[in-house]
């Protein structure tokens, strides 16, 4: 059985949850005052994000950004820095939203951002061919189409050291801490040991990560995502910059206390917003 379909997108704030309906409108849950959830008239709206929150600064106050079908982008809620002021933004195939910024990724594969500069982490002018980008609190990683990674912005407890990184499908950028997945299945990390970097060195058979915020009440610090056997996941590009469809077969579990769902949705925002997915399900034997 093949099965075509435009994944959920799905995103948590700290106070407040937002989802995409199968008609591109947009759905929200959490406390009623917040900021973030203040999406009446949104509409052909393919993918969101949520901005991550330092509760003792800022009390738990974060922003909301949708990406529509024609590549323009809408945001909402805390905007002390900028980081709604994303009204004229084009051509835009995926978006990601960390503390005080929002990322973009455009169609000719290089970066947009606003919001808060002092620690650097909107200093993605001269990244190019992205196909997929990563927000944390404090730093930004953006995924290369041959591979490799690049970074920008805080780089206290080393997260930000990735240069020597190759042959990755999919990046994750938490508080303090970097993961990346290779070809191979394998996963690779920088920064605080306190996140488990030095725990993911075993991981196997991975084609997905997570990286939760230290700040946040929600997410997991590290987590993977497996297929289960005879189930074919084939990504295909739909923007000129993509490398060829890819065909990723493995184990499916539940790991790290987050939801398959959820850990999906995350993997799909990473690396595939500007794809097509194909579920392939064989049968027994």
């Amino acid at each position: 059985m093949t099965l075509h379909f435009i994944p959920v997108r799905i995103a948590a704030g700290r106070r407040h949850s937002v989802g995409v309906t199968a008609d591109g409108l947009v759905l929200t849950a959490g406390r009623p005052d917040t900021e973030g959830s203040r999406v009446a008239g949104w509409d052909r709206v393919i993918s969101v994000a949520a901005g991550n929150v330092h509760t003792a600064s800022n009390t738990g106050r974060s922003h909301t950004v949708g990406l529509r079908e024609d590549g323009t982008v809408l945001a909402t809620g805390w905007n002390n820095e900028g980081q709604c002021d994303v009204g004229d933004w084009t051509n835009v195939v995926a978006i990601a939203a960390g503390w005080r910024r929002t990322i973009a990724i455009t169609t000719s594969g290089t970066a947009l951002a606003a919001g808060r500069r002092n620690e650097g982490a909107c200093d993605v002018d001269e990244w190019n061919e992205l196909v997929a980008v990563a927000a944390g609190d404090w730093h930004t990683i953006g995924l290369r189409a041959d591979g490799a990674a690049v970074a920008a912005g805080n780089n206290r407890k080393g997260q930000c050291d990735v240069s020597g990184w190759h042959d990755l499908r999919g990046v994750a950028a938490g508080y303090l801490h970097t993961l990346a997945v290779t070809e191979g299945g394998h996963v690779v990390a920088a920064g605080d040991r306190a996140s488990g970097v030095d725990e993911v060195a075993t991981w196997r058979d991975v084609i997905a990560v997570a990286a939760g915020s230290a700040m946040s009440s929600h997410g997991v610090m590290s987590s993977p995502l497996r297929l289960a056997p005879r189930t074919h996941l084939v990504f295909a590009p739909m923007a000129p910059w993509l490398p060829p469809a890819t065909t990723i077969t493995g184990s499916a579990t539940r790991l790290g206390g987050i939801s398959q769902l959820a850990v999906l949705a995350r993997a799909l925002m990473l690396r595939l917003l500007a794809c097509t997915m194909v579920v392939e399900t064989g049968g027994a034997g």
